[in-house]
């Protein structure tokens, strides 16, 4: 089942494939500007407001998007790699550190993948591949989306695409969990959720690897 939180990033990641405000999205789908707000999200007594099927159909249709990737945005497990199991399937132990320690060297090969001692271990659903592991998020960049002590699942051998949730790390050693606003030949630029930090603009060739974020335990 889609939380009310997963929803709304759907809408929002769809928004930033687009290269759109919200506010945007809403008039090209013929809905009010203010539709998909996040003022309009949580009433003033605190319940919950949801966005009609309706409303998603309209976007999906005004953009040529399709289920699926709106489905992408949301972190749900209908987006997952094939071999993903469900929340309620068998768990694996994978790799676990902390974003925080991940830059200061050692835990990772030239391609993104876990290497070397100090890893800790987690069990969640996994898929049938051997390279994923877990970050634990330190910080406030992601947040709403991803709140410290709330742990990523990131596949090295993933193809990653703009609007994907990834893990960067440069050559300089730091690691940050982003959003890929933009690529190409020459730069990444890189995005956050929370509008205090502003986007990062790097030189590929100060990029080490990029991987992408395919689930997220919270």
């Amino acid at each position: 089942m889609l939380s009310h939180r997963a929803i709304w990033d759907g809408i929002d990641s769809l928004a930033r494939r687009q290269g759109v405000s919200v506010s945007a999205l809403a008039k090209l789908a013929g809905l009010d500007a203010t539709a998909f707000n996040v003022s309009k999200r949580v009433s003033r007594d605190g319940r919950e407001r949801w966005p009609s099927t309706e409303s998603i159909a309209k976007i999906l249709e005004a953009t040529g998007e399709n289920f699926d990737s709106f489905l992408s945005g949301t972190g749900a497990f209908l987006s997952m790699p094939s071999g993903f199991s469900e929340p309620a399937g068998d768990l694996r132990n994978i790799p676990l550190l902390g974003l925080a320690q991940a830059g200061s060297g050692g835990f990772f090969d030239h391609a993104g993948f876990p290497v070397g001692h100090g890893w800790d271990e987690v069990a969640l659903p996994t898929p049938d591949d051997n390279g994923i592991y877990a970050l634990e998020i330190s910080g406030d960049s992601m947040e709403p989306l991803y709140r410290e002590g709330d742990r990523i699942v990131v596949s090295p051998t993933e193809q990653v695409r703009r609007g994907d949730r990834v893990v960067v790390k440069t050559r300089e050693g730091e690691v940050m969990a982003k959003i890929l606003f933009r690529q190409t030949a020459r730069q990444i630029e890189l995005h956050s959720i929370n509008p205090a930090y502003d986007p990062r603009i790097l030189d590929i060739v100060d990029v080490e690897w990029m991987a992408r974020i395919i689930w997220a335990s919270q």
